[in-house]
C-alpha cells in the first residue's frame, strides 16, 4: 500500500501517473485533472494562502543569511519561476545561533534582546518555556533540532503577534506530562493576522518512540489566520517507550483560532480526538491519519471510539479537501470506530474527497463522516470513498 496519500503544492510538474488512495494537488501547474475517486486525484487550481519556510543561504560575499519568503494568496506554481522569490533577507548577525548546550534561559535572553533563533542540529533539553513574543521573529531549526521539555514544562509558546515563523523543529515529549508542546497565541487570542499570519512549517511532534514521553496535546493554535504547512504529529506505535498507558497523548492538534489553514496535516495514533477544530473559517488541504493501534479493548478507548477529525458543533464554516483516516487495531481487531470524521451538518461546513480504510481488516470504521459512508472493514484493505459532504 505504498504512497497511500500524497500532497504537492505550489509547484510545476511535467506529468503525473498512478495513485493509490488519494493524490492531492493545490496550485500545481501540470497537475492531473480532478477525478477522485477514479483515478484518486484531488486537484485545486490554487493554494488559498501559503508561505514557504525560511532558509539559510550564503550570499555573494560569502556571508550567511536567512531568507524569509513572502506570504502568497491563491498561489500557483513556484515562487522562483519568474525571477527571485519575493521576500526579505536577514543577516545571521540578527540571529542567536543556538547549540544543544544552551539553556532555555539563554534562548529567552536572546529573544528578549530582539534576536531570532537558529537551532543547530542536536537535542535541546528545556527546563522552562521558550517565549516568542516579538512580531516577525524567525525560529528556524537545522537538521530537525529536537526540543525536549523537562519536568512537564511547555517547551514553546508564541504570543498573539504578527508574522512569527516557526520551522524545521521536532518537539519530543518528555517523561513528565506536558499540557502542550507548542502553543500559538494565548487562550482567547483575538487579533487578526490576515495580512501577516504566524506560520508553522515542517514542524514535527513525537510522543514516545525514542523513549517514554507524555503530552496531553501536541499543538494548540489560538491565534487567528495561523498558517500550518506540513506538520506530522505522531504518538509512537513502535520504538522505545510505547504502550497504551506509557506514551499517553490525547490530541494532536486543537485549533481555536478563526481562519486557520492547514496544508499537509499528518496526525497519527492519539488516544482521543486526533484533531479538534473549534474556530470558524478553517481550511485543510490534505489530512492523513491512523487511529491508535493499541487500545487494549473497546472499553479502554470508549464505545464508538473517537473520530480522527472533529469539527466542533458550534462551527458554522469549515472546508476540507483530500482527507483520509485508517484503522489498524492490532491489539483488539474487534474494535469499532463509529466514524473517521465528525462534523456539524450545516451548509458552510464542506468536505471533499475523503476516505476511511481498515488496514488488513484489523478493526472497523463504521462510517466515513457522521453516519455517511459504509463500513471500512475486511482484509482487502479497500477504501470507502465520499466525494462530497454534505
Amino acid at each position: 500500500y505504498s504512497q497511500q496519500q500524497w500532497y504537492t503544492r505550489d509547484s510545476q510538474i511535467g506529468s503525473w501517473g498512478n495513485g493509490v488512495w488519494n493524490m492531492v494537488f493545490s496550485g500545481v501547474q501540470g497537475a492531473p485533472a480532478q477525478a477522485f475517486p477514479n483515478p484518486p486525484y484531488t486537484t485545486l487550481a490554487t493554494t488559498p494562502v501559503s508561505r514557504e519556510k525560511p532558509y539559510l543561504y550564503v550570499d555573494g560575499t560569502g556571508a550567511y543569511r536567512v531568507f524569509v519568503p513572502s506570504l502568497r494568496t491563491n498561489a500557483s506554481g513556484t515562487t522562483w519561476a519568474n525571477g527571485s522569490t519575493p521576500g526579505s533577507s536577514i543577516p545571521l548577525t540578527q540571529f542567536y545561533v543556538a547549540q544543544p548546550t544552551d539553556s532555555a534561559a539563554t534562548l529567552n535572553q536572546a529573544l528578549a534582546q530582539g534576536l531570532n533563533l537558529l537551532f543547530t542540529p542536536g537535542v535541546y533539553h528545556l527546563n522552562q518555556t521558550i517565549n516568542v513574543t516579538r512580531a516577525d521573529t524567525v525560529v528556524l531549526g537545522l537538521g530537525y533540532a529536537t526540543l525536549i521539555p523537562d519536568n512537564g514544562v511547555i517547551p514553546m509558546t508564541v504570543a498573539d503577534v504578527d508574522g512569527v515563523k516557526i520551522a524545521g523543529l521536532l518537539f519530543d515529549a518528555g517523561t513528565v506530562n506536558s499540557p502542550v508542546l507548542l502553543q500559538i497565541g494565548p487562550n482567547g487570542a483575538s487579533a487578526s493576522h490576515a495580512a501577516n499570519p504566524i506560520s508553522i512549517n515542517d514542524v514535527f511532534f513525537r510522543i514516545g518512540g525514542a523513549g517514554a514521553g507524555k503530552a496531553t496535546t501536541s499543538l494548540i493554535v489560538n491565534s487567528n489566520n495561523t498558517q500550518i504547512d506540513h506538520i506530522w504529529a505522531w504518538r509512537a506505535d513502535h520504538g522505545t517507550g510505547v504502550g497504551w498507558t506509557v506514551n499517553t497523548a490525547d490530541t494532536g492538534l486543537i485549533v481555536n483560532g478563526n481562519n486557520v489553514t492547514a496544508l499537509g496535516l499528518f496526525v497519527e495514533h492519539y488516544q482521543k480526538y486526533e484533531v479538534i477544530w473549534n474556530g470558524n473559517g478553517g481550511k485543510t488541504i490534505f489530512f492523513q491519519n491512523e487511529m491508535p493501534y493499541d487500545p487494549p479493548n473497546q472499553a479502554a478507548w470508549r464505545a464508538g471510539g473517537y473520530a480522527a477529525y472533529k469539527v466542533a458543533d458550534t462551527v458554522t464554516s469549515h472546508e476540507g479537501w483530500g482527507l483520509g483516516s485508517y484503522c489498524y487495531f492490532n491489539v483488539d481487531p474487534t474494535i469499532v470506530a463509529d466514524h473517521g470524521f465528525e462534523v456539524p451538518v450545516t451548509a458552510n461546513v464542506k468536505f471533499h474527497d475523503l476516505l476511511t480504510v481498515s488496514l488488513g481488516g484489523n478493526g472497523t470504521i463504521a462510517h466515513v463522516i457522521n453516519s455517511t459512508g459504509g463500513p471500512a472493514q475486511g482484509t482487502a484493505t479497500v477504501p470507502v470513498n465520499i466525494v462530497s459532504f454534505p
